[in-house]
C-alpha cells in the first residue's frame, strides 16, 4: 500500500524546496570559504592560526547554540525560529562581504553561525513534521534534503573559486543575500503557520532556555577549539594551551552535571539511553571530524604546495560534487528499502577506503591522481549521511524532532570545528613539506575515524524507519505545527 502512494504531494515539495534553500546557504558557508583562506589572508594579513578562526568561528557558533535553536524551535514553533535565523543569516553575510579586518571577518562568521543555529535543526523538524504520516516517505525526503546540504558542502570550493576568479573573495558572503531573500518568501509562503499550543505558555513559564548550559557548552567547546589550534605554534607546555584545555576540561564535567539536573535542559541526557541515537551521534562526529579537516587541509595543499588558483583548486574538488548528489539521493531509497544501518555500514567503509588513499599523496601528485579518493569519499558519505540522518528522527517522538536533529547536527559541527583545528594545526606550517606530511597523517587519522563510524553503525536498529506505525495521511495537518 506505501508503494502506491504518490512520493510527494505538492505541499511537501513546496516545503522541500524551501528548507533546502536555507540548509544550502548554512551548510555552503562551511566549505566556501576555505578555497578564499588564501586570498583572505594576503588581503588583511591573516596568518594560519588566525584563518583557522575565520572557518571555525562559524562552526563553533553554530554547533554551541544548534540545541538551543532546536529546543526554542520545539517550544516556540520551527518556522518562527526559521525565518528569523534566514534574515538574520543576511545580515551576517553582509557583515562579512564589507569587513575591513581580520577581527571583524571572525565576529561577522561568529553571527553567521548564530542564525545557522537556528536554521538547521529547524529545518529539518519542519521537514519531519511534513512527512510524518509516512516514514518511507520521510526517508527519502531527508534524502533529498541531505542532498541539497551535501552537494552545497562539497560544491562550496568550486562556487567559491568561480566568485574569487570573477568578483574577488568577499563575493563568497554576499552572493547569500538574494538565495536568503527567495528562501524568506518561500517560507512565508509555502511552509504553513504553526497552530497555537496551549503547553507553550508552560513552558514559557519555566523558562525558555538553559542559559547556564548553554554558556558552558561555549566555554567547554570554545576552550577546547582554541587551544587545539594554538597547540603547534605555543606548545602544550605554554600556560594558555594547559590552562584552556582544563577549562575545557571542566565546563564539559559541570555542563553534564547541569544536564542532569536541570528540569528543561538544552542537552536532554536521557535521548542517548536508546543505542541508535548514540550510535548515530557520534558516527556524525567521525563524519565531520575528518571531512571538515581534510577539505581546510586540501585546499591549503591545493594552493600552496601545486600553486593553484583559486579556480583551479575549486575545479579539482569538481568530484566532490558528483558522488555527493548521486549517493544522497540513492541513500533514500536504500533507507527505505534496507534500514539505516546498511547504508552506514557501506557508507564508512568506502569513506575510508577514499582517505586511505590520500594518505599516499605527496608534493609532486598530479592533481589528476585525487580523483578517485575524489569520488570515494562523496559516494561513502552521501550514503551513510541521510541513513544516519534517518535513524535520529526514527528513534524520538516527533515532538523532540527538532531537539533530537540539533544534538546530530551540534556534535557534528562541533566535530568539524576541532577537525579543522586539529588538522590544520598539523599542517599550519607555510613549508611545502610540513603541508604535505600534515595531509598525509590527516587522511591517516581520517580513515580511522570512517572505520569506527562504521563499527558504530553496527550498533543502530536495523529498521529503524519502520519501528513507527503508519498514519493515514490525513494526520498531515494544513497547519503544519511548527515542531
Amino acid at each position: 500500500m506505501e508503494t502506491t502512494q504518490p512520493i510527494f504531494t505538492p505541499t511537501i515539495a513546496r516545503i522541500l524546496a524551501t528548507v533546502s534553500v536555507a540548509f544550502v546557504v548554512t551548510q555552503l558557508d562551511v566549505t566556501i570559504v576555505n578555497i578564499a583562506l588564501p586570498r583572505i589572508g594576503s588581503d588583511l594579513h591573516a596568518d594560519v592560526a588566525k584563518l583557522q578562526w575565520i572557518v571555525d568561528a562559524y562552526t563553533l557558533a553554530f554547533a554551541v547554540l544548534m540545541l538551543s535553536g532546536g529546543v526554542l524551535g520545539d517550544r516556540f514553533g520551527a518556522r518562527r525560529l526559521f525565518a528569523g535565523g534566514i534574515a538574520l543569516f543576511a545580515l551576517a553575510s553582509l557583515a562579512c562581504g564589507l569587513a575591513p579586518n581580520v577581527a571583524t571577518l571572525i565576529g561577522a562568521r561568529a553571527l553567521q553561525g548564530v542564525s545557522a543555529a537556528a536554521m538547521l535543526p529547524n529545518s529539518l523538524a519542519l521537514l519531519n513534521q511534513a512527512c510524518r504520516h509516512d516514514p518511507r516517505l520521510r526517508a527519502r525526503a531527508v534524502g533529498l534534503w541531505t542532498a541539497s546540504g551535501a552537494v552545497s558542502i562539497a560544491a562550496g570550493p568550486i562556487a567559491g573559486g568561480l566568485l574569487i576568479a570573477a568578483l574577488g573573495w568577499r563575493s563568497i558572503f554576499l552572493v547569500n543575500l538574494p538565495i536568503c531573500a527567495a528562501g524568506l518568501l518561500a517560507t512565508f509562503a509555502w511552509v504553513p503557520a504553526p497552530a497555537p499550543r496551549p503547553r507553550l505558555a508552560t513552558h514559557a513559564r519555566t523558562g525558555g532556555i538553559d542559559l547556564p548550559g548553554q554558556c558552558l557548552a561555549i566555554v567547554a567547546l570554545t576552550a577546547f577549539t582554541g587551544a587545539v589550534i594554538e597547540l603547534r605554534p605555543l606548545g602544550f607546555a605554554h600556560p594558555l594551551i594547559a590552562g584552556s584545555f582544563a577549562l575545557a576540561l571542566i565546563a564539559t564535567v559541570a555542563f553534564l552535571a547541569v544536564q542532569a539536573k536541570s528540569d528543561m535542559p538544552m542537552l536532554p541526557l536521557p535521548l542517548f539511553r536508546d543505542a541508535t541515537f548514540s550510535a548515530a551521534v557520534l558516527f556524525g562526529v567521525c563524519v565531520n571530524f575528518a571531512y571538515y579537516g581534510m577539505v581546510f587541509v586540501l585546499s591549503l595543499f591545493l594552493q600552496r604546495v601545486h600553486g593553484d588558483t583559486p579556480l583551479q583548486a575549486g575545479l579539482a574538488f569538481l568530484p566532490l560534487t558528483g558522488g555527493f548528489l548521486i549517493s544522497n539521493v540513492a541513500s533514500g531509497w536504500v533507507v527505505g528499502r534496507y534500514g539505516p544501518r546498511v547504508p552506514m555500514i557501506a557508507g564508512a567503509a568506502t569513506a575510508a577506503l577514499g582517505y586511505a588513499l590520500l594518505r599516499a599523496t605527496q608534493a609532486a601528485t598530479p592533481t589528476l591522481a585525487l580523483l578517485f579518493p575524489f569520488l570515494l569519499i562523496p559516494s561513502g558519505m552521501g550514503l551513510a549521511v541521510p541513513a544516519m540522518t534517518t535513524a535520529i528522527l526514527a528513534s524520538v517522538e516527533p515532538q523532540r524532532a527538532g531537539t533530537a536533529s540539533a544534538v546530530l547536527n551540534t556534535a557534528r559541527q562541533a566535530g568539524g570545528a576541532v577537525g579543522v583545528a586539529a588538522f590544520g594545526a598539523l599542517a599550519s606550517s607555510e613549508a611545502a613539506s610540513h603541508v604535505v606530511s600534515g595531509l598525509q597523517v590527516s587522511a591517516l587519522i581520517a580513515a580511522g575515524l570512517l572505520v569506527a563510524g562504521g563499527v558504530l553503525a553496527c550498533f543502530i536498529h536495523p529498521h529503524s524507519h519502520r519501528r513507527e506505525p503508519v498514519r493515514p495521511a490525513a494526520a498531515v495537518a494544513p497547519s503544519g505545527r511548527g515542531e
